[in-house]
């Protein structure tokens, strides 16, 4: 578990950098107050650059692993274009790997693998995400075998092996998302 607790408030989160796959700004990420959040304090991007094909990345430094379980709290604050949350595993640079995400302005779940930077969604459900509540997003990820959950209920599995090696866990959002994320848990498979 991520000690969201012990990070400075107004500070980029400890423990991780920054990137952005497609176009516009870079995100904005901090660390910022909750009351609702488990710790009192949430990680947040807060950029509202409204590009469509953005997506603002904090990538865990400290690891790299194939076969990963990762679970996310997270909240749907704001956005006109999208308010999404997503998990990336198999992280291999900005452009490059797998993402689980919900969005609350669609209210579907989908999974995607990113190539050099292009999008490609190989399994969804649409359901409802509501925004401004605490949802829980999972993705474990073994072999080629992917399962999605939220809140707590698998949702679907796909197959994929475009990215089989060990890569980095990034927290993911779209567009002008203000989203923020509580309670990461990284769990390294064998």
């Amino acid at each position: 578990m991520t000690a969201i607790d012990r990070m400075t408030p107004g500070s980029p989160p400890a423990g991780f950098s920054f990137a952005r796959t497609g176009r516009g700004r870079e995100g904005e990420w901090t660390v910022t107050a909750d009351r609702t959040a488990a710790s009192g304090q949430a990680i947040e991007q807060t950029s509202t650059d409204r590009t469509d094909y953005r997506f603002p990345l904090a990538i865990h430094e400290s690891l790299s692993a194939a076969n990963v379980d990762v679970e996310i709290r997270f909240k749907a604050v704001a956005g006109k274009t999208d308010q999404a949350a997503g998990i990336a595993v198999r992280l291999t640079n900005a452009d490059n790997y797998y993402v689980a995400r919900a969005n609350a302005l669609e209210d579907n779940v989908r999974f995607y693998r990113v190539v050099d930077g292009r999008r490609e969604q190989l399994d969804g459900v649409n359901l409802k995400v509501i925004p401004n509540e605490w949802h829980r997003l999972g993705l474990r990820a073994e072999g080629k075998r992917f399962t999605v959950s939220y809140d707590g209920k698998p949702l679907f599995t796909a197959t994929d092996a475009t990215f089989v090696e060990a890569g980095g866990v990034a927290l993911w959002t779209k567009s002008d998302s203000v989203t923020r994320f509580d309670q990461l848990s990284i769990t390294v498979l064998p």
